[in-house]
């Protein structure tokens, strides 16, 4: 029970998330002039308790083509006007409550409008969910996903973009953004230099480009994800999501 898709596990997990823990807390209760090794058995039970319960092992895992086959079916359902409400009973929150196994991560966009698991049809503890603005990528993203594939044993990350994506038209302008926006919008600006070539939409092109940026570099940065995938225990897909028409799309 170590190692879950061929990675670390929850007790090697919980191993390196405590270690400098008690020297933190000592640290505290020196300064306040209490005893630290009370404070540092029941914080630490805590947390032991509570990274157990976060990350049983999955008892139903799907691979990643099993995993993109269940979100693109949950796709055509709510695009259809077919939905089944999956896992969304009171007794599926009572089991999720124990511990999570979601089959598929999705890395996307903080849009409103593209909820991932209304648009793909899920319930409770089904998807791993990141979002950022522009689905940019970043050592917070990429730890969250590394979480979820070693830990949580999810095979698949879908990177999914959408249709008229705010930041990346924001990345389209020559005037710089304001703020820590402009954060978001560098990282978005190399995949602009994919599409000075190519004809048509140039918002359409920018975000799909940006899509396949950006899964390309998740796995670029992390040695973590790149080691699954050519375990061929991972797959990195990019997708976009259509805003008029709900349909989720594969960008190869």
């Amino acid at each position: 029970m170590s190692r879950i898709n061929g990675f670390v596990g929850r007790r090697d997990f919980l191993r390196r998330c405590i270690v400098g823990v008690p020297l933190s807390l000592q640290a505290a209760a020196k300064f306040a002039g209490v005893g630290s090794i009370a404070i540092s058995s029941s914080v630490l039970w805590n947390i032991q308790q509570s990274l157990a319960d976060a990350s049983p092992v999955n008892p139903n895992p799907l691979d990643a083509d099993e995993a993109l086959k269940r979100l693109l079916d949950g796709n055509q359902r709510f695009m259809h006007q077919k939905r089944k409400y999956p896992d969304q009973s009171l007794e599926r929150l009572r089991l999720v409550a124990k511990g999570q196994y979601p089959f598929a991560s999705i890395f996307g966009c903080s849009d409103s409008r593209v909820p991932a698991e209304i648009v793909f049809d899920q319930g409770l503890g089904d998807l791993f969910v990141v979002r950022v603005a522009g689905n940019v990528v970043n050592d917070m993203v990429i730890g969250s996903l590394e979480y979820a594939t070693t830990v949580l044993g999810s095979q698949l990350i879908l990177v999914l973009g959408h249709r008229r994506c705010g930041a990346v038209t924001e990345a389209l302008q020559k005037e710089p953004a304001v703020g820590r926006i402009s954060l978001i919008i560098e990282g978005i600006k190399p995949a602009l230099e994919r599409i000075k070539s190519k004809t048509g939409d140039i918002q359409e092109n920018a975000v799909r480009a940006n899509i396949q940026y950006q899964a390309e570099k998740l796995q670029e940065s992390s040695t973590v994800l790149a080691k699954l995938v050519q375990q061929n225990k991972l797959k990195i897909v990019g997708a976009y999501y259509d805003l008029d028409t709900g349909k989720v799309s594969i960008v190869a």
